[in-house]
């Protein structure tokens, strides 16, 4: 059992304080000794030049190191002495340390990066999880990248914990990358859409941040959509003659600058309008016989359709069987629409 990596494991040592807090230089190593439990033990800590944390508990009766604190022992006086001793080395922490998200150099110099960049701080949305950290861009919430320790075993051969960065990059230049030396098959994340590298440093942090903003460029792109319109509800014909704005239902997770393609329906049965979000999510609480609506987005027209003639049967050949609700058309398809 490492105590001592489990409390100082996301820490970095402030040495102006170790002397302030009580240690002793001695060597080039910060020595602290602590009686504690009424004098019947002492722990010994030592910190090193790099930061490096050892301790250990001595039995004061005995003379000798207490070594069960670091069994799997569990009866009422053991976890006693170890609950104390622990008790000491987070004042330590508290008084001592500054805090990390995460556990090696490079993650938190890529973590540096990322907040320098995008002004991004990582979200910890998992309790059972607390070192996976999730990026997401500002403007539309989409992942670009997520930060986790986990067991090496899980990736690779061999075992022992590591951190890891999952980036979302084009499915061909995952192929390519897989090839070289330090790219994974993503863990817990779609393989064909993202990829692991551990931060070890096997790959320098110019390699790494490369594909960190491809990955933020490739989320940042807007989505387009097929969004229907019935006529017999809305004038929609008309809607745009005093106007190059308007309020529409918005009832999937769209984005401002996704592009909106408004299909309206029979006697039209066709793409007419090409729009833009310009805002999204407004509260728009109504509902009537033919339509309830809780949030609304507001549309600005960029081209008029109605002289295309992209209608069902053209859609259909395209592989959109139906227009029943918005959904996401694919970059091949939009090409056939511009």
């Amino acid at each position: 059992m490492d105590i001592e990596n489990d409390i100082f494991k996301r820490t970095n040592v402030n040495f102006k304080l170790l002397e302030k807090y009580g240690f002793k230089k001695e060597n080039n190593i910060y020595i602290i000794e602590k009686n504690f439990l009424n004098d019947d033990f002492k722990a010994i800590i030592s910190i090193n030049n790099k930061g490096d944390i050892t301790g250990k508990v001595i039995d004061l009766q005995l003379n000798e190191e207490y070594t069960n604190i670091r069994t799997n022992m569990t009866g009422e006086f053991v976890s006693s002495v170890r609950e104390a001793y622990k008790s000491i080395l987070i004042d330590i922490k508290e008084h001592c340390f500054e805090t990390n998200y995460y556990i090696y150099d490079q993650t938190n110099r890529i973590n540096k990066y990322i907040k320098e960049k995008y002004n991004n701080e990582p979200e910890f949305l998992w309790e059972k999880f607390p070192g996976y950290g999730v990026y997401r861009n500002i403007n539309n919430n989409k992942w670009y990248a997520i930060i986790m320790n986990l067991d090496l075993s899980k990736l690779d051969s061999g075992s022992g914990e590591v951190e890891i960065i999952n980036i979302k990059l084009d499915e061909e230049k995952i192929k390519e990358l897989l090839k070289e030396k330090g790219f994974y098959k993503a863990y817990h994340m779609s393989k064909k859409d993202w990829i692991s590298i551990i931060l070890n440093d096997t790959l320098k942090d110019e390699e790494i941040i490369n594909l960190l903003d491809e990955s933020y460029d490739l989320i940042s792109e807007p989505e387009e959509w097929i969004v229907p319109a019935n006529p017999k509800y809305y004038d929609i014909i008309n809607c745009f003659n005093n106007s190059n704005e308007l309020i529409w239902k918005q009832s999937s997770d769209i984005h401002v600058n996704d592009i909106i393609y408004l299909y309206v329906a029979e006697p039209y049965s066709k793409i007419m309008y090409k729009c833009i979000a310009i805002e999204v999510n407004i509260p728009y609480d109504y509902k009537d016989k033919n339509v309830s609506m809780k949030k609304v987005m507001k549309l600005k027209l960029l081209k008029r359709l109605d002289n295309k003639n992209y209608t069902f049967e053209y859609l259909n050949n395209l592989g959109i069987k139906a227009i029943r609700g918005p959904r996401k058309i694919t970059k091949d398809i939009s090409k056939k629409l511009n």
